[in-house]
């Protein structure tokens, strides 16, 4: 799992038989105490295989090429989600549900197994005062000259002092 993302609310997905090739946005609602890349835990809840059933936000990937409709078009899509492959299995959370990872898969009952995939897994990178601590002082010149890095690294190391 190190090189994987987990899933959070918020990831878009995409079906392989949409016809425009369109995405919708996971809504978790199995569950809401566990939360990722979220320093204020209010917004990023992980999703898991219990997310069955209408679990997107518009419950809709356009128009589904599985669903000819007889005068060269297709029906719409009616997205749902009746189970998911691939998921994180060394974790239960409190729901009983397995974490989604980036390359989990979900299965619609006309697209069939695993048409269903992760297009953004809906984290964002929020850098904090450790990353900031790591950072190469080359990169970081060549990033922002303006900013002695030495200095900032130093004062970055006095704030977390116990002394202070």
């Amino acid at each position: 799992m190190s090189e994987k993302h987990v899933v959070v609310q918020g990831a878009t997905l995409k079906c392989k038989f949409s016809v425009e090739p369109k995405t919708d946005a996971l809504k978790v609602k199995t569950q809401d105490k566990h939360y990722a890349n979220d320093k204020d835990g209010e917004k990023k809840l992980i999703a898991t295989d219990k997310e069955i059933g209408q679990t997107l936000e518009k419950n809709t990937f356009g128009k589904c090429k599985m669903q000819p409709n007889g005068s060269g078009d297709y029906l719409p899509c009616k997205a749902t989600v009746t189970k998911w492959s691939g998921f994180y299995e060394k974790v239960t959370l409190s729901n009983k549900g397995k974490i989604l990872l980036e390359d989990s898969k979900g299965t619609c009952p006309i697209g069939g197994p695993d048409c269903i995939t992760v297009d953004k897994h809906g984290q964002k990178a929020e850098p904090g005062k450790e990353n900031a601590k790591k950072a190469k002082p080359q990169v970081s010149n060549q990033i922002n000259p303006l900013v002695n890095t030495d200095k900032r690294k130093q004062s970055l190391e006095d704030s977390d002092s116990i002394c202070n």
